[in-house]
């Protein structure tokens, strides 16, 4: 196939039975699981095992995996000792990625991958990923506290993930419907097919890097606002509409002017993201329990929407995950600057599935290219240029 295509836009890249999209009829399979499936019935921790092994965990399996990532969340010391000398205005996308990578010293990680061999090693490819994974919420819960000076949250062994991530990040006992929240948060994000991010995990993996060079390469990839970083945009966006009456006015002028509406359409569905269907109703989950107490954001965000849908509907334009995403976390106290690095954590899980994938069939990437540039020319020196 020699035809250019921008973004590779269509081009399968890789063979992979962990996820599927339906994008005509808006629907998201985790190995054969529908999204609202997992997000009704099942938690963060067994969806990772799902991601990674292929079938739903028993509970003896789900109870050891879920051990394992309580009492390898702690950091070591040199690593706490390497984010205070961060500066404190850093992105917490910036940190994630430079404490990921640095993981990789302090937890040897390419001692199966060596000789341009791949690694077929169960029990070494596993024991990585709790390591990434049971630390990356360490991490961003820490740097909110390390970032203004203060130390952190003490760890408690007792919680679930997304208990154990709030209980860090505020220094409280989790309430149980924020934690059930962030739960389900966690699953909606935590795998999407060969994504801008984990297309960088299989070339990276493709190569033999360590899973903490793979993680971090992705991070850095997911930080981009076009990825992950669109869910904070949203939220800007709203704030400038400011009213639903203004929702007509703003879209169109956006329309006219061929301007971003950021949380709006998706390369892959053709309707409205499931993920942003379950998103909205948490919202209104949350504010349901808080007694009606409606954000005027969320007013605001509905406004647009029927807006956008009114226009753009038959381009097949609807609201992606990253619409409802950042006003959720909003609602729920957490600082706007945290909203990519929780995306991060939640994609870790898709990340090591595929890294994982890749390695059992491994061949290195190297696509090819259209060159554009000039014929051959002889070489002038520099005096008769």
């Amino acid at each position: 196939m020699n035809e250019y295509l921008p973004g590779l836009a269509g081009v399968p890249a890789t063979k992979s039975n962990i996820s599927a999209i339906d994008g005509e009829k808006g629907i998201l399979f985790y190995r054969g699981y529908p999204i609202e499936e997992l997000a009704k019935h099942s938690t963060f921790e067994e969806t990772v095992l799902l991601l990674m092994n292929g079938e739903l965990p028993k509970k003896s399996a789900l109870d050891v995996f879920t051990e394992k990532l309580r009492i390898n969340h702690a950091l070591k010391y040199h690593l706490v000792d390497l984010m205070k000398n961060l500066p404190g205005s850093a992105d917490p996308m910036l940190m994630l990625q430079t404490t990921v990578s640095s993981l990789g010293m302090f937890y040897q990680g390419s001692e199966c991958l060596v000789d341009g061999d791949v690694c077929t090693d169960l029990d070494y490819v596993n024991s990585a990923t709790i390591k990434i994974l049971a630390r990356m919420g360490t991490m961003v819960a820490t740097w909110k506290h390390i970032s203004k000076g203060y130390e952190a949250a003490p760890y408690r062994y007792d919680l679930n993930y997304a208990e154990s991530f709030l209980y860090m990040l505020t220094g409280k006992d989790p309430d149980p419907l924020m934690a059930h929240i962030l739960d389900v948060c966690l699953i909606l994000h935590a795998e999407h097919t060969i994504n801008a991010s984990t297309f960088s995990v299989l070339v990276n993996g493709s190569t033999l890097s360590s899973p903490y060079s793979v993680i971090s390469s992705a991070i850095g990839c997911l930080s981009g606002p076009l990825h992950g970083g669109a869910n904070a945009k949203v939220l800007g966006m709203l704030e400038q509409v400011g009213r639903p009456e203004n929702a007509a006015k703003f879209v169109d002028e956006q329309l006219k002017r061929k301007g971003k509406i950021w949380g709006m359409g998706h390369r892959e569905y053709k309707t409205k993201d499931p993920r942003a269907t379950i998103l909205q109703g948490l919202i209104k989950e949350l504010l349901e329990a808080k007694g009606g107490d409606v954000n005027p954001l969320f007013e605001v965000a509905e406004a647009v929407e029927k807006v956008c849908e009114d226009r753009l509907a038959e381009k097949g334009v609807y609201a992606n995950v990253d619409y409802y995403s950042g006003l959720l976390y909003r609602e729920m106290g957490i600082p706007d600057n945290q909203f990519t690095a929780i995306f991060a954590i939640a994609r870790s899980a898709g990340w090591l599935a595929h890294w994982r994938e890749q390695l059992k069939d491994n061949r290195i990437f190297r696509p090819t290219q259209i060159y554009t540039g000039k014929e051959e020319r002889p070489y002038l020196p520099i005096e008769k240029r």
